[in-house]
């Protein structure tokens, strides 16, 4: 996956295959609201291991049964296919829970 910086054009057509995320800047964020503590921070758990394979971690924020996901690609200074293919990762794996 390339850790090439996206262009505008192409952050918006993959903000368009990740209807659940926000834009922020450099970055995209979505919330989760689990059905329980425990399913989130199984949640979070699965996420985890799913970041660690691919060497590419989120921000994650945890509010009771609300669970914030921020990705940015830090090294190259914006959003890129690693941000893009871990959402859609995290949008498979919170369809789960």
């Amino acid at each position: 996956m390339s850790s090439a910086p996206f262009s505008e054009e192409e952050i918006a057509k993959a903000l368009t295959d990740l209807p659940e995320w926000t834009r922020t800047g450099d970055s995209i964020s979505r919330t989760v609201q689990a059905p329980s503590f425990l399913a989130g921070i199984e949640l979070v758990r699965r996420v985890a291991e799913a970041a660690e394979a691919a060497d590419h971690h989120p921000d994650i924020d945890i509010r009771w049964r609300r669970i914030t996901f921020t990705l940015s690609t830090h090294s190259a200074g914006g959003l890129t296919g690693l941000d893009a293919a871990l959402a859609r990762e995290i949008d498979r794996l919170s369809a789960q829970s």
